[in-house]
């Protein structure tokens, strides 16, 4: 159940009526039915029925409706975070760390409008997008 590391959605507190053998699940907070007292735990449906396993902080698993990764961190499921120092692409750094806030465009003695404002839109995506601080 843990070899291939995937479960079919994100967390859920109730087992799927149906499942499919082999089919896997992280059970959510408050659940139901077989799934009772075994909140937070991996599921998987055998010919036997459930079987669940524990998480261990740092367990990774792929989330198959998001396309998206589920990791045990600090006792609770984070889906669809990823946590990393840097993005490389092609071994070149596309992102790093934050940096420092940067002001807005303001005075001087020749103001170009048009520049301004590309500059501004520049640095408000690069806010919203966490790059750096506001």
């Amino acid at each position: 159940m843990l070899v291939g590391g995937a479960v079919e959605e994100p967390p859920r507190a109730t087992p799927p009526a149906s499942p499919v053998l082999g089919a896997c699940y992280i059970v959510a907070a408050g659940a139901t039915d077989d799934w009772a007292g075994k909140s937070q735990c991996v599921s998987a449906w055998t010919s036997g029925g459930w079987r669940f396993v524990a998480p261990v902080e740092g367990m990774t698993l792929y989330e198959r409706t998001g396309g998206t990764f589920a990791c045990f961190r600090n006792g609770a499921w984070d889906v669809g975070t990823l946590t990393a120092t840097s993005l490389l692409i092609d071994g070149q750094q596309v992102v790093g760390a934050r940096a420092a806030a940067i002001d807005s465009p303001a005075g001087g003695t020749v103001v170009d409008l048009e520049a301004r404002s590309a500059i501004s839109a520049i640095l408000s995506a690069m806010r919203q997008h966490g790059l750096i601080a506001t």
